[in-house]
């Protein structure tokens, strides 16, 4: 009997040992990552947090405002901005496994008003155009078209102006006056008024304000106490900053529906909470909010996301949140049951691209099981060059419709006809391409490309790589 509770202790504390030393291993990841996101951003706040195998990992770098020492936690408040799209995806998802609402809908059965002109050539406006933003409306009201040709670090005073005495009565106005450019359904178009009008909506369909139906079916329940719409007196909203120079940014001025993002304030530990459900494979209104609406071939946008498709990782959806001043990253991969997120305080062209690479560069650390160099992609067979893409085997493979070759030899086409892989097996894709076409001697860059979407990220440990910032695979014969 001794023996055995001497036994079961040893294996308790190898198993204690061995998951500390996988918490210290995540952590690692996390703080070169932030390093590197912060000097790329020029940041002076970095927030990330790593979701794995149901665990939370989240860490804070630099401070809020530079020179006072102010740094971010778990529960600092951010402009999520367009992440709340997501909240918005999960209600109306309820609202259509709760027999509400259906996908085929024409919107104005949900409307107040009649509006005639919400249709194209007689072809109406769907709820299954509006998750997808296909719904051919304008960008947003009030029109801020003409402020958003001339992009400064004065054009979100400009916008706060405008949107300042912008009233939901005068919306239902302007609503009556918008026009449809093309056939809703045909053409991706990327809408917050859209999102507007799916606030409205959802306040028909349940009789209660927007506000009151998010904290109901998603704040109260998942914890979220850092997530609100107006704060506190006694709570403060992290500033933001812009460009090159470092300008303070406002924040967000909306008197419209709080469905779009401009009123969110959320915090990490928040979005941590809401990306543990988006993990849940029992939670159906998760699932059917991710869900491939149009049953597409390549990418698509369940609820309101901005792109889900599937990677060499398998599933991945991510949706970018762009205040004036914060930038915010949520990304999923329900196949590795993993997310990551991250909150930066600097909004620049360039962030939306750099918060993108860093995620994957996240990814691909937490995943990589060998740090072993090696050859990756290609061998050659006889007379041929062999490009080998083999998914993995815990991935489901019927996802993978088509796998490419581009490259420097093809002008990185992924359409290219010659090009297209072979399935070989469950999970094995191959294509042989005769020695000929290629110089002897000369170096070629290449990538494999996913469905025609998704460009594959390169291995870790990949030794055949051309040193550039897209990291790409080489051949030389």
């Amino acid at each position: 009997m001794k023996k055995s509770i001497l036994v079961f202790a040893l294996a308790l504390l190898t198993f204690i040992k061995n998951y500390a030393q996988n918490d210290k291993a995540i952590y690692s990841i996390i703080d070169a990552n932030a390093q590197q996101l912060a000097q790329k951003s020029g940041a002076y706040s970095v927030s990330i947090g790593i979701l794995k195998d149901g665990k939370t990992y989240t860490k804070h770098f630099g401070e809020v405002d530079k020179g006072k020492r102010n740094k971010a936690n778990d529960d600092t408040y951010f402009e999520i901005a367009s992440v709340t799209k997501l909240f918005t995806g999960q209600l109306l998802a309820k609202a259509v496994l709760d027999g509400k609402i259906s996908l085929e809908d024409d919107i104005r059965k949900y409307l107040k008003n009649d509006y005639p002109n919400l249709e194209y050539n007689g072809t109406p406006i769907k709820i299954k155009n509006v998750i997808s933003y296909t719904t051919a409306l304008p960008r947003t009201l009030p029109d801020d078209e003409k402020l958003y040709q001339n992009l400064t670090d004065e054009t979100p005073f400009l916008i706060n102006k405008l949107a300042a005495d912008y009233s939901k009565e005068q919306f239902f106005k302007d609503l009556k006056n918008v026009k449809l450019d093309t056939i809703p359904g045909t053409k991706y178009k990327y809408s917050n008024l859209s999102l507007e009008l799916t606030g409205v909506i959802l306040e028909n369909i349940y009789g209660k304000s927007i506000e009151t139906i998010f904290d109901e079916n998603i704040f109260s329940g998942l914890g979220m106490k850092h997530t609100k719409f107006t704060l506190d007196k006694n709570e403060s909203l992290a500033n933001g900053y812009c460009c090159g120079n470092h300008r303070l940014m406002p924040h967000f001025n909306s008197n419209l529906w709080s469905s779009t993002g401009a009123k969110t304030k959320s915090s990490l530990g928040d979005l941590m909470k809401f990306m543990k459900e988006e993990l849940n494979p029992q939670n159906k209104i998760a699932q059917e909010s991710q869900k491939n609406i149009e049953g597409s071939k390549e990418k698509w946008h369940g609820y309101f996301w901005d792109d889900y498709y599937v990677t060499e990782k398998g599933k991945s959806g991510f949706k970018h949140g762009g205040a004036y001043g914060t930038q915010t990253m949520f990304m999923i991969y329900p196949e590795l049951n993993a997310g990551i997120c991250m909150i930066i305080n600097i909004s620049n062209p360039e962030t939306l691209g750099i918060l993108h690479s860093t995620a994957t560069n996240l990814i691909e650390d937490l995943t990589n099981t060998s740090d072993k160099k090696q050859v990756y992609g290609y061998s050659v067979r006889g007379n041929n060059a062999v490009f080998s893409y083999a998914h993995p085997e815990k991935m489901d493979s019927k996802l993978i419709h088509s796998v490419s070759v581009a490259g420097s030899f093809n002008d990185w086409n992924p359409g290219n006809k010659e090009y297209q892989m072979k399935k070989k097996g469950e999970n094995l894709f191959e294509l042989e391409v005769p020695l000929i076409k290629f110089e002897k001697g000369k170096i070629y860059s290449f990538k494999f490309v996913l469905n025609k979407e998704s460009w594959m990220t390169t291995p870790k440990n990949a030794s055949n790589i051309d040193g550039t910032e897209d990291n790409n695979l080489v051949f030389m014969l």
